[in-house]
């Protein structure tokens, strides 16, 4: 709960059982650590064979900017290996997509396509 609120998620940590679930039906969850202090996470949902779902990756603000991030990602990205599409939604900040960028990743708009979300708000 920590990581989420940490990151301004509250969407997420109203309801703490929903997350707690949320969590335990990934498919593939990896987590980084400073001594017993949960300090970054990567959560992804999908089949492990035609796509995998970048859900959650968070790394709490304090250890930012210390390659946390890039090294969850990158064993995630070898995880799905041959997975053929790694798809995931982020905050349209420069920032952001630039770290998603040097990571390999695509804007769907420059690879022809158009990427679709339906949130619901109740």
């Amino acid at each position: 709960m920590s990581l989420y609120d940490d990151a301004g998620w509250g969407a997420y940590t109203h309801d703490s059982v929903n997350l707690a679930q949320a969590v335990k039906n990934s498919y593939y969850v990896l987590t980084a650590w400073d001594g017993d202090h949960l300090i970054g996470m990567m959560r992804v949902v999908g089949d492990g064979v035609t796509i995998s779902y970048i859900q959650d990756i968070l790394v709490k603000k304090k250890y930012k900017r210390r390659k946390i991030g890039t090294k969850l990602l990158t064993k995630t990205i070898e995880h799905f290996k041959s997975v053929r599409q790694t798809v995931l939604l982020t905050d349209n900040k420069e920032e952001t997509v630039g770290f998603y960028k040097a990571m390999g990743f695509e804007d769907c708009k420059d690879m022809g396509l158009i990427s679709f979300a339906r949130i619901n708000r109740s």
